[in-house]
């Protein structure tokens, strides 16, 4: 594998108890931002659940770089139950380790319980795109967040250094277009 390129999906089909996704080929390099499209069902978060082992590949192969860390923001990030956590601890569990947006601010000492969906929503995904991993995979991160944060969200991910990459899956065409370098569109799985 070329020293740019992050992982290598070939000939992928995944799933959980049976196939719902596939076969996908497709290439990701460091500095790029992927942007994954499709209907509702055609298997995205499922793609992406593959990629971090949380989904069962069928058929095909996952070709990764050597030491490759990746961070998953999932479509409907679970507030870990019973756990007084604040916003500072979720950001330092996942290793965010950058001054975060004024948005974000307000939220660093507020229990995670007493967040709004959109607000624990962004938090996640400012969350993974700062924590230093090589691969962010960003479900519908776009979900439940207005106008402000969705912009700031984007600019977050233009701001990706060049080294690490983005996988980034939205219903939300003009923020793919927006944001992403090229785009796949997934296809379900076909007996």
């Amino acid at each position: 594998m070329p020293p740019t390129v992050l992982i290598r999906l070939d000939g992928l089909v995944a799933g959980y108890t049976g196939p719902v996704v596939g076969p996908v080929s497709v290439s990701v390099q460091a500095g790029e931002v992927l942007g994954l499209g499709g209907s509702n069902g055609a298997g995205k978060s499922t793609l992406l659940r593959a990629l971090t082992g949380t989904a069962r590949v069928f058929d095909g192969r996952i070709e990764r770089r050597p030491h490759l860390s990746i961070v998953h923001h999932q479509q409907r990030p679970e507030r870990p139950p019973e756990l007084p956590l604040m916003g500072r601890e979720v950001l330092s569990l996942l290793g965010a380790e950058s001054d975060p947006p004024a948005l974000i601010r307000p939220l660093l000492d507020r229990p995670i319980a007493r967040m709004s969906g959109g607000q624990y929503q962004f938090l996640q995904a400012f969350a993974c795109l700062n924590s230093g991993a090589d691969l962010v995979l960003l479900d519908e991160p776009t979900n439940n967040l207005d106008g402000d944060a969705i912009e700031v969200l984007g600019q977050l991910i233009s701001a990706l250094p060049s080294h690490r990459a983005v996988i980034l899956v939205s219903h939300e065409q003009a923020f793919l277009e927006a944001h992403c370098h090229r785009r796949l569109d997934v296809q379900p799985w076909m007996a």
